[in-house]
């Protein structure tokens, strides 16, 4: 990629990464399905006026309200409530190799032995840093699993849809995303309502930042890149996220910089070094 792409492509890694730390806060305050619900009510006021749907894409928007909305920040939040921030920013970057591969099954991009290797050690960077002390339960860590996959899965079916622009994309999934949301807030949260009532700086911040800072702008960013450079060559920038959320914990959350997850941290660094070294294959650009 250009190094203006690249640019843009680790500027959205850190507004995700310090959007893990915001998410830990709030959901101390609000309930985390029905933040994710609020998340996605904001973020449809602000884009879907303003874009319109191909009426043959409706399904496949519908289809990533689901495994974007739904399943991988629904799952993310919900995850966020019972597990360490940092930690969890490492299990959820499972979702980069198993992109990485799905894009190699269904799109037939080589990935190569450098980036294969490069790959191996970026998940055993994070094996080293998920078995630190601060690993979560079985329930929590299944959620993020399943979250993280359906980010995968959401990447692939952007990248078969370049006719949509990002914005369009981001609005209308986060608009059907919503009823998901509430049906399940209702089905498995208590007293949501009272807790929106009562909610502080902290719980409708995060609402603010997950919807305009990490939804419209960095998911905007990132789909415009998505469509225009191989799934191989934007995915592995992603791999930096629990790098960045680490530090970030550290900082700004008073987490423990334990030696366990500094060294897993320099792991995958260094594999995500080998995964961006080989030449990109850049794709037609379709704006």
């Amino acid at each position: 990629m250009p190094i203006r792409h690249s640019f843009l492509a680790l500027t959205v890694v850190c507004v995700w990464a310090l959007n893990i730390i915001i998410i830990k806060l709030g959901v101390a305050e609000l309930p985390p399905i029905m933040m994710c619900a609020l998340r996605f009510v904001l973020v449809s006021v602000l884009v879907v006026p303003f874009t319109r749907v191909p009426p043959r894409r409706l399904p496949a928007v519908m289809l990533v309200s689901v495994t974007f909305g739904t399943l991988h920040f629904g799952l993310l939040f919900v995850a966020l409530d019972a597990a360490e921030a940092g930690t969890s920013a490492v299990i959820i970057q499972l979702g980069a190799p198993i992109a990485t591969l799905l894009s190699c099954l269904v799109f037939h991009e080589k990935l190569g032995a450098l980036r294969m290797l490069g790959l191996v050690i970026s998940i055993l960077g994070i094996a080293i840093l998920a078995a630190g002390p601060t690993l979560p339960g079985v329930l929590p860590f299944t959620l993020l699993l399943i979250s993280a996959t359906a980010w995968a899965v959401t990447n692939l079916i952007i990248k078969a849809m370049p006719d949509v622009t990002p914005m369009t994309m981001m609005g209308w999934s986060s608009l059907f995303a919503i009823p998901q949301l509430l049906l399940a807030s209702w089905l498995f949260e208590f007293d949501r309502w009272g807790m929106v009532a009562t909610a502080g700086w902290n719980g409708w911040f995060t609402v603010a930042y997950s919807a305009i800072a990490s939804s419209i702008v960095g998911y905007g960013i990132w789909y415009w890149l998505l469509q225009r450079h191989a799934i191989n060559a934007v995915v592995p920038y992603s791999m930096l996220n629990p790098l960045l959320a680490v530090l970030f914990g550290i900082v700004l959350i008073g987490d423990d910089p334990s030696p366990v997850k500094i060294v897993g941290a320099l792991v995958m660094v260094a594999g995500v070094a080998l995964i961006l070294r080989p030449r990109d294959v850049v794709l037609p650009d379709t704006a």
